[in-house]
C-alpha cells in the first residue's frame, strides 16, 4: 500500500499536539498523562489502521533509550548510593517473585498453560521507568523513597526482558537450557554495568574536550552516545537498557560542559517520545478485543497491585532499612507503562499461541495500573505521612543565554548548609577575576545580586566565569559532599 507522506506527517503532528494538550488536562484531572496518550491512540484507532508490531517495538525501544537517558542524567548518585542494595534487590528478586505470582494467577484466570501464564507474569512484572520518572517527578515524596523507585525502574528492565525471552524460548523450544539462560543473564548484567560505566566516562571526556562549531550539537552528541551505548552493548551480548541507565547516571553526576542545554534537550525529546510511543501503542490495540478480556484484565490487575507486587517487595526487601509504611508505598508505586507493552510485542512477533490475548491483557493491566496507582500516589503518600522536605523539590528553571563558542560559560551551583560562602556577603567573597554572580534563585524567587547580598543555604547561584576557572569557582562555592554543580 502506497504511503501518503503528507498525510503521515499530518497524523504525526496531530498526535504530538494532542499529546501536549493532554498533559495539561491530565494535571487538572489528577491522572497520569500516559492514560490520555493511550486514550488518544485508541481514539485514532477508529480512523487509522495500524498493526505493525515490529515498528511499534522499534519505536518503543528507541523511546525507552531516550527516557532512561533523561531520567539517569537527572539522578543524583549521592541519593541512590545509600539505597543501591534495596533497588538492586527489587530490580531482580522483586521482579522475579512478582512475575511468578502474577503468572500463577494468569494460569487460572485465562486458562493458559503454565509457560504462557508465566510469560504474561514476566511481561508485567517490572516497574516501568517512563511511568515512574514522569509521575514521581511531580510528587513531594521522601527522597529515599523516590530514589529507590527511580533506581529500581531504571535497572529492572534486564530481568523483565530475560524472563520474557526465556519463557518464549521454553514455549517454542521445550528443551531450552534454563541454567544456560541464567548464566547468560548474569553475563548480560555484568556487560551492561561495565560498558555503561566505560561509555559514560568516554561520553564525558568527549563532550568536555571536543570543540564543536555549534553549541546545539552537544545535546545531539550526548544522545548519540546513549543510543550507541544501547546498540553496542546489545550487540556484544549485554543489557543495552541497563548500559544506557548506568551511562546516563555517570554523565549526569560528572562535570559536564553545556549541561543545561543537554538536560533541557533530553527533557523535551523525552516527552515527545513518550507521547509518540504511548499513542502508537494505543493504535496497536483494538477496543473490541480489549473488551473481550476486560474482566479478566481487571482481576489480574487487582492481584498484581494488591498481592503479587507487595509479596515481591516485602520478600526482596527483608533486612533492608525500610519501615512498614515505606515498603507499603513502594508496593503501591509499582507502576506499569511502556515496558510491559513493548515486551508484549515480543510474543506477537515470535508467533506464540495466545499472543493476542497476552497483548490485550497487558494493555489492560497498564491502563488500570496508571489510572488507579498513578492517580493515587500523592494521596497514599500523604496518608502514610511520607511527604518529603519541600526544599528537595525542583525550583523553577532559568533559561540561560547560550554563550556559543566563547571562552566563558554559566555555572549553576546549589549551596549546601556547609558551603564556604553560606552566610557571607558577596562583597566578602574573593571570586576569580572576571567572575560574577549573574542571579540567585531562592525558593520561588529570583534575586538580582548586589554586593550586600547574603548567601543562604540551598540558594542556587548562576555564575558567569571563564571555562578554565570552572573548577576553582566550584571549589569556592561548595564543600565536599554538597556539590551540585551544573554547567550550562
Amino acid at each position: 500500500m502506497e504511503i501518503n507522506v503528507d498525510t503521515t506527517i499530518l497524523v504525526l503532528s496531530i498526535m504530538l499536539l494532542t499529546g501536549v494538550l493532554a498533559t495539561k488536562f491530565s494535571i487538572r484531572l489528577g491522572m497520569p498523562s500516559l492514560i490520555l496518550f493511550l486514550g488518544a491512540g485508541l481514539l485514532l484507532n477508529n480512523y487509522i489502521y495500524f498493526e505493525n508490531a515490529g515498528l511499534a517495538q522499534l519505536i518503543g525501544i528507541f523511546a525507552l533509550i531516550i527516557i532512561l537517558f533523561d531520567g539517569g542524567t537527572q539522578t543524583k548518585w549521592k541519593d541512590i548510593k545509600p539505597i543501591a542494595g534495596a533497588a538492586g534487590s527489587l530490580a531482580t528478586a522483586g521482579v522475579l517473585i512478582t512475575s511468578f505470582v502474577t503468572g500463577a494467577a494468569a494460569v487460572y484466570i485465562f486458562g493458559f498453560s503454565w509457560l504462557e501464564g508465566l510469560l504474561l507474569g514476566a511481561i508485567v512484572g517490572s516497574t516501568d521507568a517512563a511511568a515512574v520518572f514522569s509521575i514521581l517527578g511531580n510528587k513531594n515524596i521522601k527522597k529515599k523513597i523516590t530514589s529507590t523507585l527511580e533506581a529500581e525502574s531504571g535497572t529492572n528492565d534486564p530481568m523483565a526482558v530475560f524472563l520474557t525471552i526465556i519463557f518464549i524460548d521454553l514455549i517454542q523450544v521445550p528443551d531450552t537450557s534454563i541454567w544456560g539462560a541464567v548464566g547468560s543473564f548474569f553475563v548480560e548484567m555484568g556487560l551492561g554495568l561495565i560498558t555503561g560505566f566505560l561509555l559514560g566516562k568516554l561520553t564525558v571526556w568527549v563532550i568536555n574536550k571536543i570543540d564543536l562549531d555549534s553549541s546545539g550539537l552537544y545535546p545531539v552528541l550526548a544522545l548519540s552516545f546513549a543510543i550507541f551505548s544501547y546498540s553496542f552493548t546489545a550487540l556484544i551480548g549485554g543489557s543495552g537498557l541497563l548500559a544506557v541507565y548506568v551511562m546516563a547516571v555517570y554523565v549526569g553526576n560528572s562535570d559536564l560542559m553545556y549541561r543545561f542545554s543537554i538536560l533541557r534537550f533530553n527533557e523535551g525529546f523525552g516527552w515527545m517520545m513518550q507521547i509518540l510511543m504511548f499513542m502508537m501503542l494505543g493504535l496497536l490495540a483494538f477496543p473490541s478485543q480489549l473488551l473481550s478480556v476486560a474482566w479478566k484484565g481487571i482481576l489480574l490487575s487487582i492481584i498484581l497491585m494488591f498481592i503479587a507486587r507487595p509479596i515481591g517487595v516485602f520478600i526482596s526487601m527483608i533486612g533492608m532499612n525500610y519501615d512498614l509504611k515505606e515498603k507499603t508505598f513502594i508496593s503501591w508505586a509499582g507502576l506499569k507503562g511502556a515496558v510491559p507493552i513493548v515486551l508484549a510485542t515480543y510474543p506477537l512477533l515470535a508467533g506464540v499461541e495466545n499472543s493476542d490475548i497476552i497483548f490485550n491483557a497487558v494493555f489492560f493491566v497498564v491502563i488500570i495500573s496508571a489510572l488507579i496507582q498513578g492517580s493515587t500516589l500523592s494521596g497514599v503518600g500523604s496518608y502514610l505521612k511520607l511527604a518529603g522536605d519541600a526544599r528537595n523539590r525542583s525550583i523553577g528553571e532559568l533559561e540561560l543565554i547560550n554563550l556559543g563558542k566563547t571562552e566563558t560559560e554559566i555555572v549553576e551551583v546549589t549551596l549546601g548548609e556547609d558551603s564556604p560562602i553560606t552566610g557571607r556577603e558577596l562583597n566578602d567573597i574573593d571570586f576569580p577575576k572576571d567572575t560574577i554572580i549573574v542571579t540567585i534563585a531562592r525558593g520561588d524567587e529570583v534575586i538580582t545580586p548586589t554586593g550586600n547580598s547574603v548567601m543562604q543555604a540551598f540558594d542556587t547561584v548562576y555564575v558567569l566565569t571563564k571555562k578554565d576557572e570552572r573548577k576553582e569557582v566550584r571549589k569556592l562555592l561548595t564543600s565536599k559532599g554538597t556539590e551540585k554543580a551544573k554547567t550550562s
